[in-house]
């Protein structure tokens, strides 16, 4: 098998939750030794998310997958040299404590960068290292509110709603990930960089607030506020979610000027096609409401199969509304590999066939295999301090 990206990385992960375990399953997805040190007893805390049953939840196994689990006391000295030891053998520390917790545990940039001049520390928290919201505890939540993500979420006449998915942490994982990589092309390419340019500091809240395109810029410049829209995108015309016969919806992104008056003419309303003031976004923004009742109308007097081939025909993007099942039976997810089986332990009497989220992005040709679930506490304890004898 052709050599992994990262084969030969090896990284010590120090998070709990969701923001640097992310960051680590990236990195370990394509071949990096990921060591996931957990508490005695009890572990990460999201072995018991989402728990229905058994001893491990399918989050713990998603997000964690590809790694190592050791178990470590970090607060014991014992446990600060052994963790100091496999530094020592490490390129990448991945952290999510609020800050200053490693520094109490003697665990600090400047210990790690003692054990190992060459490492990369990755440090993710809720609104960074430094500023006045420092050491202020915080989930993604919050950081999803201040980053203005929340204000935007949800229909206008009713409070802010949140996306279904621990989205902030997920990004905050992304951007680790690619610091700690970017670091390590730096160190391996260049002279190697001091340790403030070899510490990554990812905020959550800054994380989210770098998703949000324009939102700043069109306030400064313009004076905009932008206000919720329920299932539109402010300013685009017409890109929403529309009912069909029979119960189902479809979301058709018609706001291209050429996609538009191919949409119309599709849904029986060339009239709506050819009318100069809908011939750019700004105009149909301003008729958004009339475009959509007339689309709605087309789509909910057909099956959503018919509208989609339809609309496949005219060449205008659209899609169902998928749940998990739909995903599960998509030919297009699994051509890709993009749900991939193991045999796991649900807590029933046999293990139980389940299907995980495949390796994004594909390298070429091929998806990348998970080569194993997340493990079991403590699994590889004795197999990785073992090797530091």
């Amino acid at each position: 098998m052709t050599a992994m990206p990262l084969e030969g990385v090896r990284v010590v992960e120090l998070g709990n939750y969701i923001a640097a375990p992310t960051a680590g399953r990236l990195l370990a997805d394509f071949g990096a030794e990921v060591i996931k040190i957990e508490r005695p007893r009890t572990g990460d805390e999201l072995r018991n998310w989402r728990l229905y049953a058994g001893e491990t939840s399918m989050l713990y196994r998603t997000v964690n997958r590809n790694k190592k689990s050791v178990v470590l006391d970090l607060r014991d000295p014992a446990g600060r040299e052994a963790v100091l030891a496999l530094v020592a053998q490490a390129d990448i520390v991945l952290e999510n404590f609020r800050p200053g917790t490693l520094e109490k545990w003697g665990l600090g940039p400047a210990e790690l960068d003692a054990a190992n001049p060459d490492v990369v520390v990755v440090r993710i928290s809720a609104f960074g290292q430094t500023g006045p919201l420092a050491g202020r505890p915080g989930f993604a939540a919050v950081a999803e509110a201040m980053g203005g993500l929340r204000d935007l979420v949800g229909e206008p006449d009713r409070p802010p709603s949140r996306t279904g998915v621990s989205i902030g942490d997920s990004i905050a994982g992304l951007y680790a990930a690619f610091g700690a990589v970017m670091a390590l092309f730096q160190r391996e390419t260049r002279e190697r960089p001091p340790l403030g340019r070899r510490t990554i500091d990812v905020a959550l809240n800054e994380a989210v607030l770098s998703m949000m395109e324009s939102l700043v810029p069109d306030h400064l410049a313009y004076g905009v506020e932008r206000k919720r829209v329920g299932g539109r995108m402010e300013g685009i015309a017409p890109s929403n979610a529309y009912p069909c016969a029979g119960g189902d919806s479809v979301v058709i992104a018609g706001n291209g000027d050429g996609i538009y008056k191919r949409l119309m003419e599709t849904a029986g309303r060339p009239d709506l096609a050819e009318d100069p003031d809908l011939a750019s976004n700004a105009g149909r923004w301003l008729r958004r409401d009339e475009l959509d009742d007339a689309i709605g109308a087309w789509t909910a007097s057909l099956p959503r199969a018919e509208v989609l081939a339809r609309l496949e025909a005219a060449e205008v993007p659209a899609g169902p509304i998928y749940t998990a099942p739909d995903i599960c039976a998509d030919p297009q997810y699994r051509a890709r590999d993009m749900i991939q089986y193991f045999e796991v332990d649900t807590g029933g009497e046999a293990p139980k066939r389940v299907g995980f989220t495949g390796v994004v992005p594909v390298l070429g040709d091929g998806t990348v295999p998970i080569r194993s679930l997340g493990p079991d506490l403590g699994e590889h304890t004795d197999e990785v301090l073992g090797g530091l004898r």
